[in-house]
């Protein structure tokens, strides 16, 4: 099955890319009476063609004329390779010189030279001319073809050439997660909104729901053409034309952008790294345009300082339109007062901290300057000590195999933590249990929600994670909702004072276990409510109600001495006598007794044992 390549045909000659292009596809590039009128490529132009190889190339032809630089960029931004066009009769012109700048700022590596016009002049002369603003470039090496649209020499030869460049491209990820960016928007009688892009990675199909963005509109794809043709899905890299379902025509236009929900990232903040060849981050203007995909958006740049290089070569951008936007992402700055592309860039944080400090652009750029700007979900861990895979994923960071194969990255669920931070939180955990405990010996433990606010960790689970690390493993447990010392029993904690106190209750209890002790006797004891609380979370008594406490196990006790009255009901009155206590203790129990499912009331209003 043969594959759609995307190619975009650039270059100062608009009258001599259109007829090439319409020379080898026999399609008309030029869509408006205007351009063919003009002879002048004004808005972007589409048309395809087979090659020898059985392979299907697109071509998305740009304007050349300087007025319509945006126009251009919005057609090669998201295409993977270029056909590069010089006039042999015209030469290199200034704007053949803004394209490349595009280009290269882009990162663009995969291209076909293509002198045209060649029956008008020899085309050497332009080709080496070409070749020495070439230079220097990632362009530089690119075959170069001498053909004429108008007489078809050489077509044959460069549609081998297109076979030789789409060989080259690497493979599309069809499973990637879709962003497609709009370059047109139009309605169609019956249809409705319709928008066209390329879609360089993922699949779309027929019934899809996508987001637009900006805005985080649900969308659903209610028809799929590609190269003129309806399909039930395409998988980039494709030309595609996606119909919207019930989505106004006036809400989408060039710019926008069609994404996978729940799986990018919006942003109007990022950090990025300048391309050699830019001008210094310092000498930028504030006010800037950056071009990424179709879109063109306003942005105030900040340069972040050298951070120990000659030169600083990063900066800060506040979009005035938050995009989807990822760790590695290619574009470019353009400062359209001077009508000049002042650099390219490399998106290197999409959730950037706040420079709320003196000093801290500066310890930022340092920050920035161990990053490449590839895929480092180790190093994204680390820098923000605590983050979600999920988060991490939409930011173009994640790789689950470098994680899962790394021990400094420990993992709470969908939750990542950088394992020296980890250690450093189970650390202030241990200390903030003990310094608890020291200051309320009664009410050992520190909650769970408590130990979530004092590390400032956003789940409780995150707590329960340090449990098992160092210095916390082995000396922490959670037991009871509350982070504890570990200890067998937990009476050894309790304070001298309460354990003789409740040695005393004890001694009263064994040998009449249900005379539960009064108030008084609670008081002389020195037990009021928080120090019986203490008790029973220790599992030294149990709390049958307010005031009454008898040690474990006395409803099972109290259950197996009802026996004794035997199968039938029993009074209040009788099961006080037979449990040898008072009316204070046996109403209260026995209102246990029935909440625990071991008697039952009868309609008469008495009770009886459930087994």
């Amino acid at each position: 099955m043969s594959r759609m390549h995307v190619i975009a045909t650039a270059g100062h000659v608009d009258h001599g890319k259109s007829t090439l292009v319409r020379a080898l596809t026999g399609m008309e590039p030029d869509r408006w009476a205007e351009e063919r009128r003009r002879g002048m490529t004004i808005d972007l132009g589409f048309a395809w063609t087979g090659l020898p190889s059985g392979e299907t190339v697109a071509f998305v032809d740009v304007p050349g004329h300087e007025r319509f630089v945006g126009t251009m960029l919005a057609g090669v931004g998201p295409v993977p390779a270029v056909m590069f066009v010089v006039a042999a009769d015209e030469g290199w012109m200034p704007q053949s010189t803004e394209h490349l700048d595009a280009l290269a700022a882009l990162g663009a590596g995969h291209g076909l030279l293509v002198i045209t016009r060649s029956d008008l002049m020899e085309p050497e002369l332009a080709r080496d001319e070409a070749r020495e603003h070439l230079a220097g470039t990632p362009l530089a090496d690119m075959k170069a073809v001498c053909v004429s649209g108008a007489t078809g020499a050489g077509l044959d030869e460069l549609r081998a050439a297109l076979d030789e460049l789409v060989a080259r491209l690497p493979a599309p990820d069809p499973d990637a997660d879709v962003r497609l960016w709009v370059d047109r928007a139009f309605t169609i009688r019956g249809a409705g909104t319709v928008v066209t892009g390329t879609l360089a990675g993922g699949r779309i199909a027929v019934d899809d729901e996508l987001l637009l963005e900006p805005g985080g509109r649900r969308v659903g794809v209610r028809g799929l053409q590609s190269l003129g043709e309806s399909v039930p899905a395409a998988t980039g890299v494709a030309r595609v034309a996606v119909n919207l379902r019930g989505l106004p025509r006036q809400t989408v236009g060039r710019g926008d952008v069609l994404v996978t929900p729940g799986r990018w990232l919006t942003t109007d903040v990022v950090d990025v790294r300048l391309h050699a060849g830019a001008e210094p981050a310092g000498e930028l203007p504030e006010q800037l345009s950056l071009h990424i995909g179709a879109a063109a958006v306003p942005v105030r740049a900040r340069p972040l300082g050298s951070g120990g290089r000659p030169h600083g070569d990063t900066a800060r951008l506040t979009l005035r339109t938050a995009l989807p936007l990822r760790v590695g992402d290619r574009a470019l700055l353009r400062d359209p007062g001077r009508h000049r592309i002042t650099a390219g860039l490399t998106v290197l944080d999409v959730r950037p901290p706040p420079l709320a400090r003196r000093g801290a652009a500066a310890r930022r750029a340092a920050v920035l300057n161990g990053m490449t700007g590839g895929p480092d979900a180790v190093g994204e861990v680390a820098r923000r000590g605590l983050v979600r895979a999920a988060e991490l994923a939409a930011m173009g960071a994640l790789d689950a195999r470098e994680l899962d194969r790394d021990a400094r990255v420990v993992r709470a669920g969908d939750w990542l933590l950088d394992r020296e931070h980890a250690v450093a939180l189970a650390d202030r955990l241990l200390a903030s249990v003990a310094a608890h405990d020291a200051a309320d010996p009664l009410d050992p433990g520190l909650p769970l929600g408590a130990a979530r606010r004092l590390l400032d960790l956003p789940e409780t689970r995150l707590v329960e994670a340090l449990l098992d690390l160092p210095p916390a493993a082995g000396q922490l447990v959670s037991r009871d909702g509350r982070v504890r010392r570990a200890s067998d029993d937990p009476a050894d904690a309790l304070p001298a004072a309460l354990r003789a106190a409740l040695a005393e209750v004890r001694a009263g209890l064994e040998v009449d276990r249900f005379a539960a002790p009064d108030a008084n006797r609670l008081a002389e004891l020195g037990l009021g409510p928080k120090q019986l609380a203490t008790l029973v979370r220790a599992g030294e008594l149990t709390k049958i109600t307010d005031g009454v406490y008898l040690l474990p196990g006395a409803e099972h006790a109290a259950a197996e001495v009802l026996t004794g009255l035997g199968d039938r009901e029993f009074t209040l009155s009788e099961a006080r006598q037979a449990l040898g206590t008072s009316r204070r203790v046996a109403v209260p129990l026995l209102e246990r007794l029935a909440r625990l499912g071991l008697t039952r009331r009868t309609p008469d209003g008495n009770h009886r044992l459930t087994h």
